[in-house]
């Protein structure tokens, strides 16, 4: 498909995590790093090199990984599924491989232990690693957790309390969602210059909504909202009518994942990107999702990723804003393995982890980053 200008559409650029690295090839032939990753790490596991490798690399660098996952589902591609399938970041078997192989290489901590380190001035265990969830999916609670508990494993949720209380899809999925199923023949975002005929695939669908999402982020965050809900309007497509496969946990999900060991942290109330925010909004927003959190879930909220995380998402304003509400640590989506500097605090990158990698290339991520982690890309 050609990309979205006016009557077409030309491709604009991705942060990693909302939009996939990808791992075909060129349009010349030529195969691009992305797809190279994978099948170095499989030569690199035949023979028996990735171990050794991580092992050296703990020895000469000391820092953390921090996973960054989205949704968990029992296949990468479900069957008449109308949301983003970019954002499943791995099958329940995947993930349970995944959990093994950060339990036998890593050292796998928690946020409250990182953070007690970093105050008491103390180094991390060599291959620190954490394990980070965005949004809030309700399969998070029913398919990611049951594995993390098996395996004795802590990981951070980081939750949009607006729709934990909701119960409202988010509104980057919705407007994906209402690409593919509305039966308008046009879409037209004249807040953007879009205006092209929609095709029947459901393929080329989600090519055109994929597109138009990253579009719509350059926009501020309340032209964002607008135009969102206007297409609800014309196309008569609600979010509140919902859908199965797109639901918030809970608090009470989310109740019991803490008394079983795991952590949960702030992705803002509404989803929205802090730095396209107005000031006193973006304030209200990070103070009001710590407070709801404290008070149905208790203790402290000391951690938050910034929802979508790419350098436009947060600024130095969204930093200090964060810093004054209280927060301790501060995730973006950035793409790298974590020196934890006195200055990164508020800066952490972390390690996508999307559905098409393989176990091979998935330690390969761990034993050496830098060479087989997505790239971080940022939106034109």
């Amino acid at each position: 498909m050609r990309g979205i200008t006016g009557d077409s559409m030309s491709g604009s650029g991705v942060q990693a995590g909302n939009g996939r690295a990808g791992v075909g090839c060129a349009a010349d032939g030529r195969e691009p790093s992305a797809a190279r990753r994978p099948r170095l790490a499989r030569a690199l596991q035949r023979v028996g090199a990735l171990p050794l490798i991580g092992r050296l690399r703990a020895a000469l660098r000391h820092d953390v990984r921090i996973l960054a996952y989205h949704r968990v589902l029992e296949s990468v591609e479900p069957p008449d599924f109308r949301f983003d399938p970019d954002l499943i970041s791995a099958s329940s078997d995947a993930f349970r491989g995944q959990i093994d192989v950060v339990k036998r290489r890593c050292s796998p901590m928690r946020f409250d232990e990182l953070i007690d380190r970093l105050d008491r001035g103390q180094s991390l265990p060599r291959r620190a690693a954490l394990i980070t969830f965005d949004d809030g999916y309700d399969d998070n609670y029913s398919i990611a957790w049951p594995i993390l508990r098996d395996a004795g494993v802590s990981a951070m949720f980081f939750v949009s309390t607006g729709h934990i209380e909701s119960g409202r899809p988010y509104a980057y999925d919705w407007l994906m969602h209402m690409v593919c199923v509305t039966r308008a023949d046009r879409l037209q975002a004249p807040e953007l210059g879009i205006d092209l005929a929609l095709p029947g695939s459901l393929q080329d669908r989600r090519t055109i909504a994929s597109e138009l999402l990253d579009r719509v982020k350059t926009l501020d965050a309340d032209a964002q909202q607008a135009l969102i809900a206007r297409l609800q309007r014309e196309w008569s497509l609600p979010a509140d009518m919902g859908h199965p496969d797109c639901r918030p946990m809970t608090w009470a999900q989310l109740r019991d994942m803490r008394d079983g060991g795991m952590e949960i942290g702030s992705h803002g109330v509404d989803h929205r990107m802090l730095a396209k925010m107005p000031p006193d909004a973006m304030r209200e927003e990070l103070v009001a999702s710590k407070r709801a959190i404290e008070r149905e879930l208790g203790g402290e909220a000391q951690v938050i990723s910034y929802p979508v995380g790419g350098s436009d998402a947060y600024d130095a304003a969204v930093i200090e804003a964060v810093r004054d509400a209280g927060y301790r640590l501060g995730c973006s989506y950035r793409a790298g393995p974590e020196r934890m500097r006195p200055e990164s605090r508020y800066d952490l990158r972390r390690i996508p982890v999307e559905r098409d990698v393989c176990r091979d290339w998935f330690e390969g991520m761990l034993a050496l980053p830098e060479v087989f982690c997505y790239r971080s890309r940022t939106r034109l």
